[in-house]
């Protein structure tokens, strides 16, 4: 057994003074705790759930192109991969999901963990994304056409062990080419995929800018739409109507913006980001629910840079006890999760982190983990 003590429990349910006991990979005991074979003193600090990134790519090293990275061998893309997961608990992320990949790195990447060959967070993963003939990421995507085919790609997918399909329903910034906002798959194809995962219960998730596709991806019945970059009141409205999750990945187009072409980043890639509104105001006023997620692997986006998510999320509005939210108990949600990860409560996953600074009154305070539990073990 090990015991945390004498530190404040902070998570979507407040925060109290209280002792927490981990054993066999749980929360034992949260409040009067007994003798443990090893205790950490967690006096004047905050103990909180480990994050939940629910938008990265494993196999993308946050170099200033990704394209640059193409034709990679798989060995090389599980070597990247391998050094995320550890950039990630790093981080204090405690659980990914991975929304694309070469291959089946990914899903190979949530084996290893599981069977404890790698350290690293937990991993979901929807293998490959599912992208119209030359559509955004299709270099390392499943290229289909028309409802036959989405939904033969889809059930490849489903049959490699995908714990979500993923799909492009409009054009993305790091395509060239590609049209950041028009629609790719159309309303009919992403029904059938969503049909078609729906049928295993799995869930979904569209990558979408523009508005027009924002709302084919919700009017299908899309889980969650990622990005919505363009996002317009009304299609805030229908994802809050339909209950679907918005994972921002504000930090993404951050990345890009901020480097722009003196680092590397191709033109085309720069100008796109810059031309991205922000959403923030009408998924709010909407009451769209929100799940944190960073797209990390794209360019100066790293998997251990999530916690700087947070913040962005409060500068565009969100206070800092709904960026937590947003990065533990809703992500665990979107994620399948509730009930598994995202608390500080007994019987649930022993994922914690022990922060110096109270994440409620700052939400810079999820940067600098002291400590972090990954799974029981005290990994950093």
């Amino acid at each position: 057994m090990l015991a945390l003590r004498g530190g404040t429990v902070v998570d979507a349910d407040g925060t109290r003074k209280a002792d927490v006991a981990v054993e066999d990979g749980e929360i034992a005991a949260v409040g009067d705790v007994p003798d443990a074979d090893e205790e950490i003193d967690a006096t004047g600090q905050f103990v909180a759930p480990g994050l939940v990134d629910a938008h990265v790519h494993l196999t993308l090293d946050g170099r200033p192109d990704p394209g640059s990275a193409r034709g990679a061998s798989e060995a090389t893309l599980a070597y990247r991969a391998a050094n995320n997961l550890e950039g990630a608990l790093d981080g204090g992320v405690t659980t990914v999901r991975d929304l694309g990949a070469a291959a089946s790195v990914a899903l190979d990447a949530a084996d290893a963990v599981e069977s404890g060959v790698l350290d690293g967070p937990r991993v979901l993963a929807c293998g490959q994304s599912v992208v119209m003939t030359g559509g955004h990421g299709h270099w390392h995507a499943r290229e289909a056409d028309g409802v036959a085919e989405v939904r033969k790609a889809t059930r490849e997918q489903l049959k490699r062990g995908a714990d979500v399909v993923k799909t492009m329903a409009t054009g993305g910034v790091l395509t060239e080419g590609a049209l950041t906002g028009a629609p790719e798959l159309t309303e009919e194809e992403l029904s059938a995929l969503v049909e078609t995962a729906a049928a295993k219960r799995v869930p979904t998730a569209a990558h979408a800018h523009g508005a027009a596709g924002i709302k084919n991806a919700t009017r299908a019945g899309i889980t969650s739409v990622e990005h919505g970059t363009f996002m317009d009141r009304e299609a805030a409205e229908l994802m809050a109507d339909r209950g679907t999750y918005w994972v921002p990945t504000a930090k993404a187009l951050h990345g890009i913006v901020d480097a722009g072409t003196e680092a590397g980043i191709p033109e085309f890639a720069v100008r796109k980001a810059e031309e991205a509104a922000e959403a923030f105001d009408h998924a709010i006023e909407a009451g769209v629910p929100i799940a944190m997620g960073t797209d990390a692997g794209t360019p100066f986006n790293h998997l251990a840079d999530a916690p700087e998510e947070l913040a962005l999320m409060v500068d565009h509005g969100l206070s800092p006890a709904a960026a937590l939210e947003a990065a533990t108990v809703n992500a665990a949600d979107l994620l399948g999760l509730d009930g598994e990860v995202g608390r500080v409560i007994e019987g649930y996953r022993a994922d914690l982190l022990i922060l110096d600074g109270d994440p409620l009154d700052d939400a810079t305070a999820w940067q600098s983990p002291a400590r972090v539990v990954a799974d029981g073990t005290v990994v950093r």
